[in-house]
């Protein structure tokens, strides 16, 4: 048989857990992880190559604004989603054993359901559901919906039995519609079945005029007919108490998905629908359920507390080391981190966010580095939209919060074109690629020696000649000639006479090295701040405190 895109054909494996012993859905799912593995198996794929630093500025933009979906760094809250997650989707398996015939006794049960239009009927003994179900709260931008897709990500969605000749759909996950209605949510649940297994579910179910309670039975069918392990509906803050008919009835129908229908339910939404939770939670016909997450912003670590040892340090010091820029410090000072929390509040979207415009802002300013003032002008300029919700963070108020309990940061695409197509206007913006004629590698190599400290106008001829007597060589290879004539150039008595001191205008200085007076000054807002700077750099040499030395 020709599997299907994104099916794998089953591979069974000991579990070591006697209930989940001899169940092929069980023991056909990737192993158990452990911690170090599921850190390492969730972990976002950016490379930073050294020599990329040195690309062109358009470049360098394109690879920078690939850290918005690339960078994933695993927390705590990751680790307890993830078991949880493990948890759910085997202990659902435990009473649908395709080996043993529980499976068979639940399509029977489902067929029954439809022909009879009663959730209630069944045509064997009634088989207990070990389904849970799972309320997954959290903000907009606190990466809800990355997190899961990342840790689903780590089993097949379809796992095909050649021995039972059986195709099993390890997770199924929906988005709520915007219209917050019940039944237009289980239309939802059909066309995402048509997608994975190019059924025509839809055209016999969803055109029909059947109601929430017919859809469900057949749902509870499909479930069971496809054996899937896991339900993520995701949005739930669309749904509507008042679109599918009041509370009673969508508290009815979440309990039914769990309870006979027996498919563990992960239910994603933002605070917007904690009342539907929270209905769920207090409600005494509720089955067995594994409770709720509530992923709250990162909080800014205590007064004297270990930064690094935190979720907030140990999250942007791993996003720190994803610079592309010349003269990028490899720490984040004290001060930067502090106002990289105030400015975001900790909501992990808004970190990234500010980040990765920072740096591009860094590009495109000549600046090369992340400053107090870039961070700034990046949260003023760019992010607009989301500094009521943020002023109501910082306020602690609850009722403020409430309000805008769902985040948007619009147009981030388009603000990084913006902030690209500046670049290509700048005045300042000299393209090398005019000189070395677009040879990437040339350009790179100029870049590169600059930035140690050999610039010059001897430079373009050296590094033109070395490309044009040594075409084959790489960049590594290139380096130490050039070097080697650069110095024997220097050393002329022609190249002495022509040489002439390098004056930088003021509106320049904030390229400068970061131990550069003229940078500090240009950093500086008034001469409070200069003064405190240099102090912190050790320049200033405190003579009281000499005096009392007794040196």
């Amino acid at each position: 048989m020709t599997l299907t895109s994104g099916m794998v054909s089953a591979v069974y494996r000991e579990t070591g857990v006697p209930s989940y012993q001899g169940n092929p859905f069980i023991e056909a799912l990737p192993p158990i992880l452990e911690r170090k593995q599921l850190r390492d198996g969730l972990g976002g794929s950016i490379e930073l190559r050294p020599a990329d630093i040195y690309l062109d500025g358009e470049t360098r933009i394109h690879i920078i604004s690939h850290l918005l979906d690339g960078f994933f760094q695993p927390l705590a809250r990751h680790v307890e989603l993830e078991s949880k997650i493990s948890i759910m989707l085997r202990q659902g398996y435990v009473g649908r054993n395709l080996a043993t015939g529980d499976l068979s006794t639940h399509i029977q049960n489902g067929y029954e359901r439809i022909m009879q239009g009663n959730l209630s009927a069944f045509r064997f003994d009634h088989v207990e559901s070990t389904a849970k179900s799972l309320a997954f709260i959290g903000c907009s931008g606190s990466g809800k919906t990355s997190s899961l897709n990342r840790i689903l990500a780590t089993y097949p969605q379809l796992i095909h039995h050649p021995e039972h000749n059986f195709t099993q759909i390890v997770f199924l996950k929906i988005d709520c519609p915007h219209d917050g209605s019940l039944k237009s949510l289980c239309h939802n649940f059909f066309r995402e079945i048509d997608s994975v297994l190019a059924t025509n579910y839809v055209k016999r179910y969803a055109e029909k005029r059947h109601g929430v309670e017919t859809l469900i039975a057949v749902m509870s069918h499909l479930a069971n007919t496809h054996a899937i392990g896991l339900l993520v509906i995701d949005e739930i803050q669309h749904l509507s108490i008042r679109a599918s008919g009041g509370a009673e009835k969508m508290l009815n129908f979440f309990v039914t998905l769990v309870n006979e229908i027996s498919i563990p339910v992960v239910m994603v939404g933002t605070p917007k629908a904690r009342p539907i939770f929270e209905m769920d939670l207090r409600s005494a016909r509720r089955g067995a359920g594994f409770g709720s997450i509530l992923w709250e912003p990162m909080e800014k670590p205590a007064l004297g507390e270990n930064v690094l040892r935190t979720e907030w340090g140990a999250f942007t010091s791993k996003l720190w080391k994803y610079q592309w820029l010349t003269k990028a410090s490899e720490e984040i000072a004290d001060e930067l981190r502090d106002l990289w929390f105030d400015l975001s509040q900790g909501i992990m979207d808004v970190v990234i966010k500010l980040f990765v415009l920072s740096q591009i802002r860094a590009v495109v300013t000549g600046t090369e580095r992340i400053t107090a003032n870039i961070l700034k002008a990046v949260y003023q300029d760019e992010l607009k939209p989301i500094h009521p919700m943020m002023a109501a963070l910082r306020s602690g108020d609850p009722s403020k919060i409430a309000r805008y309990s769902d985040l948007t940061i619009p147009d981030i695409d388009k603000k990084i074109l913006e902030l690209s197509n500046l670049l290509e206007s700048s005045k300042g913006h000299i393209r090398k690629s005019v000189r070395y004629g677009g040879n990437d590698q040339a350009i790179r190599l100029h870049n590169m020696l600059v930035d140690m400290g050999y610039e010059s106008d001897l430079l373009a001829p050296l590094i033109e000649r070395a490309f044009e007597q040594h075409p084959d060589l790489q960049i590594k290879d290139l380096m130490p000639i050039i070097l080697s004539w650069y110095q024997f150039s220097e050393q002329s008595p022609q190249a002495k006479k022509q040489r002439k001191p390098k004056s930088i205008k003021a509106k320049d200085w904030h390229t400068l090295d970061s131990d550069d007076l003229r940078f500090m000054h240009s950093q500086a807002a008034n001469e409070e701040q200069m003064l405190e700077a240099v102090q912190q750099s050790g320049l200033v040499f405190k003579t009281d405190r000499w005096l009392t030395s007794g040196e």
